[in-house]
């Protein structure tokens, strides 16, 4: 999907964690000054600014129906697909202009409390990022197997557009007649990009043609019900379920259901066919040339993307030498525990067993799968009751674990996080993707669950959809380097309280924690130091003892979202660090609940506008 910055916007549109989402604000460090003390009228102006907020981002919500469904909204528009056009997003990039523009015409930043300056310079930053980005509009690759629209299309129709009226039924169907135009303009956007000399590698082309196939297999394109598309699988079960509830009697179901149909083959089938064509001509003109270096101006564009990714001023060379020592300590520690197992053999040794041993790894059938599922929502349920003892602050969402759906599985990453609706009704989402067991192992599921469900990515992102007194834009908007900081960190202080009792878990735990540092070494070598898909894979299998399909997986990631996976380590050591520089200024007036508190309150800040904000707890800390 093509990645613009709006002004107050939804950055809903890619919500699932893991997957690609719009550029995070970002600073230079000097710039994240702190707030000065405000004036008298601070009450008056801070009240001021936060209706102008939310005035915008309402504004920016209405020119968006797919973030309304995102947010549990249903309205005149929920039958409508977001403008994916550039005209479109050069008109939102002028909004935000003119948005900030106003803020600073209407507004006086000495007036305003600690929160509504915290609230300006995002709204800055914001900006800042989207010009930086805007010269590079097309170098993101449309299609690709991780957030491409070819699946993102499906996802949200089965995941976002919920039915409970017949009017919702039919805003379905008006969806599905759409899907030719917004389809149609993500071609024209694709076919723009080579143009331009910007395209993705050539595995990435078999990827995309194999979902997009999937989405037209199966009833009504075949005359045969033996198998459903997913799209009118899901349209059946959802219509069938208002038939259960009374909704909507026989005869109305089977007239909705022959709409869909219709919909599905005039529009939905020929726009998918159009795409695998195009795809498969775009494909002759691919090569296998995987880094961005290859693009024009691509050394720039990967700067871009590394900035806006960390939220830091470090270059590529620095990140690359950050990931090798990183690997390095975190070696030694697994060393520690091949001692521990009475392992005799060297670590790579040791890698090759906990590829290979039967024992972390469950079938790769049905049964195997739903024990997998079963044992992660065990392991959520477990952490529950923990979390008082360091956590002030909870989340009112549910969050339920799931595995990926047939459609996308094959293309889709090893785990993410979907966000629950702005109302509660959806509950978030841990992901994990079963299409291969023999890449999920046992000894890992520990570490991912806490990642991406409790006390990671549910905890970070559904209180912050629920903060009070936070202007929306906030609370519906993303920095990777502290989400996903946020998400490594909570790997590992559950380690802390007594979990990874089992050496084998604990090393799942420095595996997972492994696997991020060396993000840092590929994603730097492909993009810059112009490694092939093949070296960087065989980097990982010699350094990681993760499965080789899940290694040739990831780097597949790493070349279509490029900087993306340098966030994680680098925000999981600076929330760290300040952990530790916290307790050492407060000694036994340090309390981690507090600490997790002032990661949380704020929503997602850059890096150095974190640093700022754990600074003033520990003063005000001193203080009381």
């Amino acid at each position: 999907m093509r990645q613009t910055s709006t002004f107050f916007a939804a950055l809903l549109v890619l919500a699932a964690c893991g997957s690609e989402p719009p550029a995070s604000p970002v600073s230079e460090a000097e710039a994240l000054s702190a707030p000065e003390t405000p004036a008298m009228d601070a009450v008056s102006q801070t009240e001021a600014i936060n209706a102008f907020f939310e005035e915008k981002w309402d504004e920016a919500v209405a020119r968006s129906p797919m973030t309304q469904t995102y947010l549990g909204m249903k309205g005149e528009s929920y039958g409508a697909w977001d403008d994916p056009s550039m005209a479109t997003a050069e008109a939102e990039l002028q909004h935000q202009r003119d948005a900030v523009a106003e803020m600073k015409d209407q507004f006086d930043y000495d007036a305003l409390d600690a929160q509504a300056q915290l609230s300006w310079r995002i709204a800055e930053y914001q900006l800042e990022r989207a010009e930086a980005d805007w010269p590079y509009r097309y170098h993101g690759y449309t299609f690709n197997q991780m957030f491409g629209v070819q699946s993102s299309i499906p996802a949200f129709l089965i995941n976002q557009h919920r039915i409970a009226t017949k009017e919702d039924a039919d805003a379905y169907v008006e969806r599905l007649y759409g899907i030719e135009d917004y389809l149609g303009e993500h071609v024209a956007n694709s076919e723009e990009s080579a143009r331009l000399g910007i395209q993705p590698p050539r595995f990435v082309y078999d990827y995309v043609i194999s979902d997009a196939e999937n989405v037209i297999t199966g009833f009504p394109f075949s005359q045969s019900r033996a198998t459903l598309s997913p799209l009118y699988e899901d349209f059946e079960g959802k219509v069938d379920a208002l038939v259960t509830s009374g909704e909507v009697d026989g005869p109305t179901a089977a007239s909705l259901k022959a709409d869909a149909v219709e919909a599905l083959l005039d529009s939905a089938g020929p726009a998918y066919e159009n795409l695998v064509a195009m795809m498969t001509a775009q494909a002759e003109t691919a090569t296998d040339e995987d880094g961005v270096w290859k693009l024009p101006d691509g050394a720039a564009y990967y700067e871009t993307r590394l900035k806006a990714r960390t939220t830091t001023d470090m270059t590529a060379s620095e990140i690359h030498d950050l990931g090798l020592a990183e690997t390095e300590r975190i070696h030694n520690e697994m060393r520690a525990i091949m001692e521990a197992v009475e392992f005799d053999g060297t670590l790579q040794d040791f890698f090759e067993f906990m590829r290979t041993d039967e024992q972390f790894y469950y079938p790769n059938t049905e049964e195997g799968k739903a024990q997998y599922i079963s044992e992660a929502e065990a392991l959520i349920e477990e952490m529950k009751p923990r979390l008082p003892e360091v956590f002030n602050r909870f989340p009112k969402a549910d969050m339920i674990v799931k595995a990926v759906e047939p459609f996308r599985e094959q293309s889709a990453g090893k785990a993410f996080y979907q966000r629950p609706s702005a109302d509660g009704s959806r509950p978030g989402t841990y992901y994990a993707n079963l299409y291969r067991m023999e890449d999920m192992p046992t000894y890992q599921m520990a570490a991912l669950a806490y990642h991406e469900g409790i006390p990671g990515h549910h905890m970070q992102i559904a209180i912050q959809q629920e903060l009070d007194g936070v202007p929306s834009f906030r609370r519906f908007s993303g920095v990777t380097a502290y989400s996903e900081g946020w998400g490594l960190y909570s790997e590992y202080f559950p380690k802390e309280m007594g979990f990874y009792e089992d050496p084998y878990s604990d090393f799942g735990r420095l595996a997972m924690e492994l696997w991020r540092a060396a993000r840092l070494v590929v994603d730097t070598g492909l993009h810059d130091k112009q490694w092939t898909r093949e070296e960087a894979t065989q980097w990982l299998l010699e350094n990681t003892p993760n499965p080789e399909g899940d290694a040739r997986k990831a780097i597949d990631r790493y070349i279509v979202m490029p900087g993306q996976a340098t966030a994680y380590k680098i925000g999981m050591n600076k929330i760290l660090q300040l952990r530790e520089h916290a307790r050492a200024q407060l000694g036994e007036a340090f309390d981690i609940r507090d600490f997790h508190d002032v990661i949380l309150e704020n929503g997602p800040v850059p890096l150095a506008v974190l640093e700022e904000n754990v600074e003033t707890y520990i003063e005000r800390t001193k203080q009381t």
